[in-house]
Order: structure tokens, then C-alpha cells, then sequence
């Protein structure tokens, strides 16, 4: 925990702080001190500067969490407190009287070092390019949602919902869950928040479209209850409006707690609704009452990000299902590869690897983009060894024959070559500045290369085959540019 990064002021013993450490990811490593530091006797732990120093470590000892999981900007509130009171705590530092003497000297420094060490851990995280990353594509969405959606309705008109700004906002999204955090644990937080927040304006929306398809409100001649049920779908609407720009930091006014009293009034308002005897429009209050909860579910975000096992998704149960997956299909392809180079074909988990992507396929990613990517990416693991399988058995079982078109044969040709390469980017383990992995994109480019050069000559057969084999050297080439970009969850 951040609490064990800070240096003991040993009171029994007066030794000063254990400190001279560098913030780097999840907190400070100790450096080394001079052998010489290691003989001064234990200092007096009631001497006045001791004591002032004790006090200054059990500050920063507080200080030190809120420092460790701060994930906002320097122009936040909580990052200006927090460098305002490691400031202070590094003045009077400063202001402690070591009488000249060495052993007070060296705590002083020590102490020193260790809110030195905060200030700057604060600061890297705060300015890190992932985190200004983060921040840009923040407002690129905030930016889109204001003008399709808020304004629009703040101006008395209708918001511009259609697929294209559902598909803007997806692929945010994805930009979003390709940002690097390198494990520290500020960025994840702010990372994870910042989908958190996009994915709910996500379901906002698609919801809302959805609604606009149905057939309601109902005429209000039908029911002395459906005027009142259409009052509270027009407050609906405006309430799914003012939802948006509060998850999107567009409201300076309203709050999450006014928003739900108001849902919940309406709520209260439903309910009180006599609508005994008259399914359809009971029915018709169910639906109302379901975009209400709907949009009440979005309303718990003000802490999102800040319970460690939803934004360490490395503890997430999901997670930890498609590891298990690509780590048994990992284990199968080590097997793969070894009978392979002995010429044995016959060790063929296919059944095996078929039952992983239907595993795969049942695992919950709670609508959890980062979780959704991972998933798809150990499905496309288990197909690149599928379809390597399927490839040397077509080429084994391969039996030309003399009248075989010259073109289709040359197609065959590269197979043959692809199906070897693809056997060296299934054992790839490797960044994509090995000369291992240029190399191997150069050969599978000349193999798209070589396919391109072929003349089908009509023969429809050659036509169908060269596309195939097309698709399939770009398969490789997409496997191995993601087995290669150091993704992250």
C-alpha cells in the first residue's frame, strides 16, 4: 500500500526518516546511503528538531495515499491542495534547526527527500502524456455530446441522435482503452473513469433511441392517467438530457443528488397513477418506469474509479477467465509448434481450441470496454491457431493434379510459405524493434506481393483461392501487429 512508501521515524531509537526515494509507477524505490550515513549513533529522539521531523513524517504519511491515487490535473482543486500542503511540509523542512550537527543534517535531508519525492510523483502523473491523452480525448467527446446533443436541447430543439454519433463515440472509446498507463496506479484510475463515464453517456443515448422508435406516448383520450404519464416522458426526456451533461462535465449547475430526487419524485408520481383494470397502459407506466431507473443506475458515478478492484481490472473475475483462456491456448500452442517441427501432424486440439471461443464467448464484460477488448483479443489468438491448424492439414492432404491451372498452383505455392511464416509469428515473443519481427513483416509483405504478381488468368478457381490467401496473409500481419503493440487493460 502507499503507506509503506514513506520512511519510520523509529521513536525508541531516534533514527531518523529511511528516506532518499524515487516516485516511479505505483510509488518511491529506496536509493542507496553512503556507508558512512550507516555508523552515526542514534540521535535523541526527544531533541526538538527530531521531534519536529516525526511530526512532518506523520504528515506526510497522510498526505502520501491522497498523493498515490490522485488522478486529475494540475489545474484541479485536490492537486493544488495537495502541493500547497507538500509545499508548506517542505518549508518547514527547511526551517528545522540541525545546530551544524551531521545526524540532523542527514534526517533533515531525508525528510526533505521524501516530500521531494511526492511533489514530483504528484507532478508526473498529473502532466504524463497518457494523462493530457486522456484529458484530449475527454473533451473530444465532451466537445461531440454538447453540440449533437445538449445544446440543442438547451436551445429548445432536439438533439441530433443518430448512428453516426453513436459510432463517433465508439470509436473514442477505443482510442480510449489503447491508452498506456504503464501500471501506474493515477492513470489507471483517471483511464478507467473517463470510460466509465463515456460508456454510460453511450447507454444514455442508445437507449433514447430506442425509445424515439416506439409507438408512445399513448393518446391521452385512451386514460385519465396517460396525460399524467406523458407529463412525466416529456421530464424524462429533459432529465436524460441534463444526465448526459452532468456524465460529460457539461452542467455548472445541476448535480447528481438534485437529478435523483427529481427521477425518484417522478417515480413517486407513477406510482400514486391508478391504472388497475387497463393492461396497456399499466404497461405503458412499466416502460416510463424503466427508462426512470435506467437513468437512475448512471447516478452512482461521483466515486467511480476509486474502489481498486473496478478499476484494477487485473483483479476482475472476467479478466481473469480470458487469461486462463490464453494461457491454456499458449500451453496448445507451444504443443502445436513442437509436433509441427517434428513433422508430426497429428496433435490436433481443435475440439479443445472450438470450446474456447465458445468459453469466450460467454464471459461477461458488463458492457466493460477494456474488458470487451481483451476478450476480443484472446478470441483472435485461439483462431490464429485454428486457422494455422486447418492450413497445414489442407496442404498435407494437398494432391495436385496435372492438369492443375498454373496460376492456382503458384497461389498454393504461397500458401505453403505463409503457413511457415505464420508458425514463426505464432512463437514470436518479441517488440516490434527485433529485427526478428521486421523481418518477418518484410517476408509476409512479399508474400502479399507475390499474390498480387499472379495472373488468375480467368480461371475463377485461382480468383477465389488468391483472395483467400490474400485475407489470410493480412490475418497474420494484423495477429502479429497485436501480438506486438503492447496493449494494456
Amino acid at each position: 500500500m502507499c503507506a509503506n512508501v514513506f520512511g519510520v521515524l523509529k521513536s525508541l531509537f531516534g533514527k531518523p526518516f529511511d528516506g532518499g526515494k524515487r516516485m516511479d509507477h505505483g510509488g518511491p524505490q529506496q536509493q542507496q546511503h553512503h556507508p558512512m550515513e550507516q555508523q552515526h549513533q542514534p540521535y535523541n529522539p526527544q531533541h526538538p528538531a527530531m521531534m519536529r521531523l516525526y511530526e512532518v513524517q506523520k504528515e506526510v504519511a497522510s498526505l502520501g495515499p491522497q498523493v498515490c491515487t490522485f488522478s486529475g490535473l494540475q489545474n484541479d482543486r485536490d492537486y493544488k491542495r495537495l502541493e500547497r500542503e507538500l509545499t508548506r511540509l517542505l518549508l518547514e523542512v527547511d526551517q528545522v534547526d540541525t545546530e551544524g550537527k551531521p545526524e540532523l543534517q542527514g534526517a533533515r535531508k531525508r525528510a526533505a527527500q521524501e516530500v521531494e519525492g511526492l511533489l514530483r510523483y504528484l507532478e508526473e502523473n498529473a502532466t504524463h502524456p497518457s494523462r493530457v491523452a486522456i484529458e484530449q480525448l475527454s473533451n473530444e467527446a465532451r466537445q461531440l455530446v454538447d453540440e449533437r446533443v445538449v445544446a440543442p436541447q438547451r436551445a429548445g430543439g432536439v438533439a441530433e441522435i443518430n448512428d453516426e454519433l453513436v459510432d463517433a463515440l465508439q470509436e473514442i472509446v477505443l482510442r480510449l482503452t489503447q491508452v498506456k498507463t504503464e501500471g501506474r496506479v493515477p492513470l489507471r484510475k483517471a483511464r478507467y473513469r473517463a470510460l466509465t463515464r463515456l460508456c454510460a453517456v453511450q447507454d444514455v443515448i442508445e437507449g433514447r433511441t430506442q425509445q424515439q422508435t416506439l409507438s408512445l406516448p399513448l393518446s391521452g383520450d385512451t386514460h385519465e392517467a396517460v396525460h399524467c404519464i406523458n407529463q412525466v416522458m416529456v421530464k424524462v426526456s429533459v432529465a436524460r438530457s441534463q444526465l448526459v451533461a452532468l456524465l460529460m462535465g457539461l452542467s455548472g449547475r445541476d448535480s447528481c443528488a438534485h437529478l435523483s430526487r427529481i427521477l425518484t419524485e417522478m417515480q413517486v408520481e407513477l406510482d400514486a397513477l391508478d391504472v388497475s383494470g387497463n393492461a396497456a397502459i399499466r404497461n405503458y407506466r412499466k416502460q416510463v418506469v424503466e427508462e426512470i431507473n435506467g437513468l437512475l443506475k448512471h447516478l452512482d458515478l461521483e466515486g467511480e474509479g476509486d474502489d481498486t478492484r473496478r478499476y484494477d481490472l487485473a483483479q476482475n473475475n472476467s479478466i481473469r477467465e480470458i487469461e486462463a483462456v490464453r494461457a491454456h491456448v499458449s500451453h496448445l500452442r507451444e504443443g502445436i509448434l513442437r509436433h509441427c517441427a517434428m513433422g508430426d501432424l497429428g496433435f490436433r486440439p481443435k475440439a479443445e481450441l472450438q470450446g474456447m471461443l465458445t468459453h469466450l464467448d460467454q464471459v461477461d464484460t458488463a458492457k466493460n470496454p477494456c474488458i470487451r477488448e481483451a476478450r476480443r483479443r484472446a478470441v483472435v489468438e485461439v483462431q490464429a491457431v485454428i486457422t494455422f491448424l486447418d492450413l497445414r492439414e489442407a496442404l498435407a492432404r494437398r494432391q495436385p493434379g496435372p492438369n492443375e491451372h498454373p496460376s492456382h498452383r503458384a497461389v498454393w505455392l504461397v500458401l505453403g510459405s505463409l503457413s511457415d511464416l505464420q508458425a514463426q509469428v505464432l512463437g514470436f515473443d518479441g517488440k516490434r524493434v527485433d529485427k526478428s519481427y521486421m523481418m518477418l513483416e518484410e517476408l509476409l509483405t512479399k508474400q502479399l506481393l507475390a499474390l498480387d504478381a499472379v495472373d488468375p488468368l480467368g480461371d475463377e478457381t485461382t480468383k477465389v483461392a488468391r483472395k483467400q490467401a490474400v485475407k489470410f496473409a493480412q490475418n497474420i500481419l494484423n495477429y502479429l501487429d497485436m501480438k506486438t503493440d503492447e496493449w494494456e487493460y
